[in-house]
């Protein structure tokens, strides 16, 4: 898989212990806009997708992860890469937190439905929604800047999966996934 770019703060101890949390993303696209899911709660964007679980291989976890959080059942034939996103930072509580992040174009089958979420994610109240790619990318800028100098440990990982979906969304627009 393609190398996309790589997130790296250097806010984390070298030598401390590593804990790795490897991770699958959809991305789906209809009609000029993309699938994602919206934080009502802090009003950032991500792809659906989520962690790979012991005995999953990536395809599983995408279909699993993207029924979860979006309500929509993934065409496996038409899943395809797109490429792999290093992030590395502070954990909390581990010193390091490396998160390796596959993303995979793919079409779906049905419409939003039932969503199965995670307590945090239903704590953010995670909403699936069509959305234009730029205004996407717009709103999660905003995030990161407003975010810049807080101390919570939430809005920082947080700021850094927002940085993270925009760049990816930018790299899409500019290869011509739209119009």
């Amino acid at each position: 898989m393609r190398e996309l770019f790589d997130l790296i703060k250097n806010n984390y101890d070298p030598e401390g212990q590593r804990y790795e949390r490897p991770s699958v993303r959809g991305i789906i696209i209809s009609s000029g806009k993309v699938a994602v899911v919206h934080s009502i709660k802090y009003d950032y964007y991500k792809f659906p997708g989520g962690g790979i679980d012991k005995g999953e291989d990536h395809i599983d976890t995408l279909i699993r992860e993207v029924k979860e959080e979006a309500g929509l059942d993934v065409i496996l034939s038409s899943v395809r890469e797109y490429g792999h996103v290093l992030r590395m930072e502070k954990g909390h509580p581990e010193d390091i937190f490396v998160q390796h992040n596959y993303y995979y174009l793919c079409d779906t089958s049905n419409t939003f439905g039932k969503q199965m979420l995670d307590d945090y994610e239903a704590e953010e109240n995670f909403t699936p929604e069509w959305a234009d790619p730029r205004e996407v990318i717009a709103a999660n800028d905003r995030f990161v800047r407003s975010s810049e100098g807080l101390h919570d440990d939430a809005h920082i990982r947080k700021s850094v999966e927002a940085l993270r979906e925009a760049k990816v969304l930018r790299m899409l627009i500019e290869e011509g996934y739209f119009s």
